[in-house]
């Protein structure tokens, strides 16, 4: 670290030169290859997934996205002649756009279905040639704006489907921008330095641009889902300023203790740039244990998500270090240069609000962990009744035209019409063709089901489907049962004595077999990430009460989390208000996905935390001395990087995208509860009580393990006057109240 470091440093404006280079060049790769990301939930082996593979293998013309246009007159009915007419113009014009493959619409023999009873309401089914991941937005946008201009006084038209989707606007880049934004206040308050404040920023988003740029690529050569860029930019600005902010306060320290600004560079990233390194190997190792369930889906975002923090890493251990180089003192405030010149260096005793509140802690270590440890199970108690699904675009916000068509449907043709059920099966001679002719009544007086369209033949005979609507909406609990309900009873004593194999598909039916595959492997994931989590822990702080403290803190903080995300998407607690549209389930992803990001960025807080520590204890030996002085030195630093991760994540509820503000929320939440109560309160609560136990390991495992050091010996002129300080000095500074300065943030 100390040769990339020395080298970034002589040669500065190469350093930053070559990452410009690397910046553009990607971007300008991706500009040319454009986007070809994939929302693929389809499981291989699952019976929807088979239920789709018949369907495309039957029905070739089946294959391309199914999207709809629905119009309501609030006065007369569609039948009225001038409404037939101008519909009739707008999906004839439709059927001529490129890209669309067929039109049915409710106005002829076979359309009377799509006309409500009360007839205020109809619509009409748009195919495209090809499935939603591969359709051009362009091409979408033009069927929307073919549609909507057909709106009149008493006549409104909506839209809804995948394809539709694509042109819904979200927020743009307002998220990120208000993220940079909150982040470069909470920076410049606590450097006092424009300068200083500007590089984590600058740091983070080369770094960002250049992975959001190579995800698009990455696209092109697996399955990526669409919100993977902005999952991985969400990531990568928290923790690529948070890194940047840790090297930055390290430097700053070195110029305070009289280093020159070369050796100051050099010695924050010897130092914190390993812990740096340290922390993002252990994102990387959380999100790339996604990769263990298989799933092509997952497989993309682990990957786009741990490159993303890879190279948020590296732009902070060789980017940062020639940028500090380039603006020299300027990393000090004004007042700090002034004093800095007058005085001298000064000793950095442990001063201020973090200086007391660690003393605190010492000294009410019951209490503080009792209160902390009610804050989380409170907080946790609604994950209990975590529910997975899909939400669909009923919970989209009440503006958007497709939760406007939702609930168009909705109200006229019943909940189950916006994610019908499709049986499938292969056709073997007249018996199963009778027996399929019949099942139609056996099926239509299932408990669930509103109604059956009749049994559709391929060309060849030999495969078959018919849709089944739900009296209850996609992602309703009564649905999931319907489904099960087919696949264990109904459709199992049909096919007694033929040769049919009905599979049950549809959206319901692929997002339970989603979820149901996932949650069956969750166990083996978290098992797995928790694992090496902790052995790295333990290669790193030598003990095993650290490492079983880090999995409890890290589940703790995950529950809490969920208990947050549930509250708000799944009882629907603020999230209308917040424009995040009705309650609904909890993506099937979003648990694999949350305890990667969260088990990685807790592990984060967990090494900056304890290293001091433990470099304090192997100083000293004293155990209250080394959590007081741990706690005092890093809470600040902590805080501070957890008030702008906060900032960031927050800031992404405005993307527009449910998935996205859900990531945003459950971060956030699960960053504040980790810094603020969790690794600035019950941990140093649990270690004062532990005492030396906290650093115990078995000497013959000691003589096992490889040595792995986080900081290396470095010259700690600041840290040897601390350690030379009587208890009764540093009681004296405490005793002194010193007045909560916003530099106390991070030092």
């Amino acid at each position: 670290m100390a040769a990339l470091a020395r080298w970034c440093v002589r040669h500065r404006l190469v350093a930053v030169v070559l990452w410009l280079l690397a910046f553009g060049g990607v971007t300008a790769a991706a500009a040319v290859a454009g986007s070809a990301y994939s929302n693929d939930y389809e499981v291989p082996g699952t019976e929807s997934g088979r239920a789709t593979e018949l369907l495309r293998e039957g029905f070739p013309g089946l294959g391309g996205d199914s999207d709809t246009v629905v119009w309501h007159t609030s006065s007369g009915t569609v039948r009225s002649a001038d409404v037939e007419q101008t519909m009739t113009e707008t999906l004839d014009a439709i059927a001529e756009l490129p890209g669309v493959a067929s039109v049915a619409g409710p106005y002829g023999d076979q359309g009377a279905a799509r006309i409500s009873a009360d007839g205020h309401t109809a619509y009409a089914t748009v195919t495209f040639a090809d499935r939603a991941e591969d359709i051009d937005s362009a091409q979408a946008a033009a069927v929307v704006r073919t549609a909507e201009a057909a709106e009149a006084d008493g006549l409104q038209v909506e839209l809804g489907g995948s394809a539709v989707a694509l042109t819904e606007s979200a927020g743009g880049h307002l998220a990120e921008v208000v993220g940079v934004v909150v982040a470069a206040v909470v920076l410049f308050l606590a450097f006092g330095s424009l300068a200083a404040s500007l590089l984590p920023i600058a740091t983070a988003l080369v770094g960002v641009g250049t992975a959001y740029a190579a995800i698009a690529l990455l696209g092109h050569g697996m399955t990526v889902a669409d919100f993977a860029p902005m999952l991985g930019m969400l990531i990568g600005l928290g923790v690529g300023i948070d890194y940047a902010l840790f090297i930055v306060t390290r430097h700053r320290r070195g110029l305070k203790r009289g280093l020159t600004v070369a050796e100051a560079a050099v010695n924050a990233v010897t130092t914190t740039g390993r812990a740096v390194v340290f922390a993002g190997a252990t994102v990387c190792i959380a999100l790339l244990g996604m990769l263990i369930l298989r799933l092509s889906f997952l497989n993309g975002v682990a990957i786009a998500a741990s490159l993303t923090v890879v190279l948020t890493v590296a732009a902070s251990v060789t980017l940062l270090p020639a940028l500090l180089s380039f603006i020299g003192m300027r990393a000090l405030s004004r007042r700090e240069r002034r004093r800095l010149t007058e005085h001298g260096p000064q000793p950095e005793l442990p001063t201020g609000l973090a200086a007391r509140w660690s003393a605190f802690v010492e000294r009410h270590p019951k209490l503080l962990g009792a209160v902390a440890l009610a804050v989380m199970t409170v907080l946790a108690l609604p994950t209990l009744s975590l529910h997975l699904g899909t939400s669909d675009q009923g919970n989209d916000p009440k503006s958007s035209t497709t939760r406007q068509a939702y609930d168009l449907l909705a109200e006229g043709f019943g909940p189950g019409v916006n994610g019908p059920l499709t049986l499938v099966t292969r056709v073997d001679g007249a018996e199963d063709k009778l027996t399929l002719d019949n099942l139609d009544a056996t099926v239509r007086t299932t408990d669930g089901v509103a109604s059956v369209t009749p049994v559709t033949y391929n060309s060849g005979a030999d495969t078959a489907y018919f849709t089944i609507v739900p009296d209850s909406a996609p992602q309703s609990q009564r649905t999931s049962d319907l489904v099960d309900r087919l696949r264990t009873e109904v459709l199992p004593r049909a096919e007694t004595g033929t040769s049919l194999d009905i599979r049950v598909g549809g959206v319901t039916a692929g997002y339970d077999d989603f979820a149901e595959v996932i949650v069956g492997k969750l166990p083996l994931f978290v098992g797995v990430v928790i694992g090496l989590g902790c052995l790295l822990l333990l290669l790193a702080f030598r003990s095993i009460g650290i490492p079983v403290k880090a999995a409890a803190m890290n589940v703790a903080a995950v529950a809490a989390a969920f208990g947050v995300v549930v509250a708000i998407f799944q009882w629907g607690w603020g999230s209308e208000l917040l424009g995040l549209g009705r309650a609904g389930p909890i993506e099937p992803f979003l648990p694999v996905i949350m305890v990667s990001v969260l088990f990685g960025l807790s592990m984060d807080y967990q090494v900056f935390l304890v290293s001091r520590m433990y470099e304090e204890w192997l100083e000293t030996g004293d155990n209250r001395r080394a959590v007081r002085v741990g706690l005092a030195e890093t809470s600040r630093v902590i805080n501070s990087a957890a008030v702008i991760m906060i900032s960031v994540f927050l800031a992404f509820v405005l993307s527009g995208d449910r998935v996205i503000a859900m990531f945003g929320i459950a971060l956030a939440a699960a960053v504040a509860l980790d810094a603020f109560v969790l690794r600035t309160l019950l941990v140093p609560a649990l270690m004062h009580l532990l005492g030396g136990a906290n650093w115990w390991l078995p000497r013959w495992l000691d003589a096992r393990l490889p040595r792995v050091s986080i900081e290396p010996p470095e010259c700690r002129a600041a840290h040897e006057r601390l350690a030379a300080a009587t208890d009764a000095e540093v009681a004296d500074v405490l005793a002194e109240g010193d007045q909560l300065d916003v530099r106390d943030i991070t030092g």
